[in-house]
């Protein structure tokens, strides 16, 4: 069935022409030749290319073999990227359609879960049936409706609960406990839970390798200026953890309307500030033997990028070092999508292929880049 879809801006040419003809989008040179890519810095021995187009690519998860799903927001689609067998070309093809803010999906046992707003749908047997997707079927949908922060990261955690974070329906306010928290899902839908509170609004967690915590990203509030407060990288510990919103933010900033009656030493402080206003979203442990041994268990983050700063920051993705299960530095890892105060893209997901490669998403370019690295040659004697 063809069908026109609704893209904005750059991605007409090359999205909506390639569901048009194909029933996908392809990634065929011709799609991909636009994006400057060689603009983006990277470390030494490290590469990035485009390796498909998907219009307001956000979230990923990894189902069998060699397929993608990226959710997105605004579009209001579920993508299925197929790659060949080097992850060089990915194909894309709608999978679902006409969803509200359907930015996170989770991959579990041949059936993919989708994120909507008030609902967690699945898409049962999914990695067999591309060609004709199945049904949606309601996991839950008692999940708050407001779409203000209403879309939701969602992934399975290593207990195989469906964690998912619910941001606060404001700026800044004091809502109650279905707001500015992160849950867990039972897979069927049967029980939720709180694991913690005073959380803005995290679109991205991660679980350590090694330990089992929880790793995540935090957008602080909006309105004290171009460099208050910080966003945020927290960890939990234990479930029940409190971070701080709407009282206190980054650990040591009362908030003007809130804070008053409210010490910050009661709350969770970040494992490390990150830059006010980037706008942190996906963000991954690295777990791959690819890239060199410092990279090994890091945490890389997707910067969206500010668009309430005088000067424009983050659009980028950045790297968080640790030692001994604790963040010591914050660092750039690839930078460029930022020309002078022109953002050309916006990085908003990270996700490890089986080759230790990382895949990129970006929802204002429509891509996906695949980063790899390849070790220096020995000098000649």
């Amino acid at each position: 069935m063809i069908f026109l879809p609704r893209c904005l801006g750059r991605q007409i040419v090359f999205g909506c022409l390639a569901l048009l003809l194909g029933g996908g989008l392809s990634s065929t040179a011709t799609a991909v030749a636009d994006l400057p890519v060689e603009s983006l810095r990277l470390p030494p021995g490290f590469a990035l290319e485009t390796v498909a187009r998907v219009p307001n690519a956000r979230a990923m998860t990894r189902g069998a073999g060699r397929i993608v799903y990226v959710g997105s927001r605004d579009a209001g689609r579920v993508y299925a990227v197929e790659f060949d067998s080097a992850w060089r070309h990915g194909r894309a093809r709608v999978i679902a359609s006409g969803l509200e803010l359907p930015v996170g999906v989770a991959w579990r046992n041949g059936d993919l879960y989708i994120s909507a707003v008030n609902r967690i749908l699945r898409l049962e047997g999914i990695d067999a049936r591309l060609d004709d997707p199945p049904r949606a079927k309601v996991v839950f949908d008692q999940l708050p409706r407001e779409n203000a922060h209403g879309w939701k990261f969602i992934a399975f955690g290593p207990d195989g609960w469906l964690y998912l974070a619910v941001g606060a329906p404001c700026n800044i306010c004091d809502p109650d406990a279905r707001y500015a928290s992160i849950f867990r899902l039972r897979p069927d839908g049967s029980v939720l839970e709180s694991v913690a509170r005073g959380v803005r609004n995290s679109v991205g967690f991660d679980w350590h390798p090694g330990t089992g915590e929880m790793w995540f990203t935090d957008n602080g509030r909006d309105g004290l200026g171009d460099d208050t407060p910080p966003d945020e990288l927290n960890r939990l510990v234990r479930p029940g953890q409190h971070f701080g919103y709407p009282y206190c933010h980054a650990g040591t900033i009362p908030d003007p309307e809130f804070g008053s009656g409210h010490s910050c030493a009661d709350f969770e402080s970040p494992a490390i500030r990150l830059g006010a206003h980037v706008a942190p979203l996906g963000l991954r442990f690295y777990r791959g033997a690819t890239f060199p041994a410092a990279y090994r268990g890091q945490i890389l983050i997707a910067e969206h990028g500010s668009w309430n700063r005088s000067r424009k920051a983050g659009y980028r993705i950045s790297l968080v070092r640790l030692e001994g299960g604790r963040a010591v530095a914050y660092e750039p890892f690839v930078t460029g999508w930022l020309q002078g105060e022109s953002p050309w893209g916006r990085p908003a997901d990270i996700l490890e292929l089986p080759d230790g490669s990382l895949l990129v998403s970006d929802d204002l370019a429509g891509a996906l880049y695949r980063i790899t690295y390849t070790p220096p040659r020995n000098p000649t004697p």
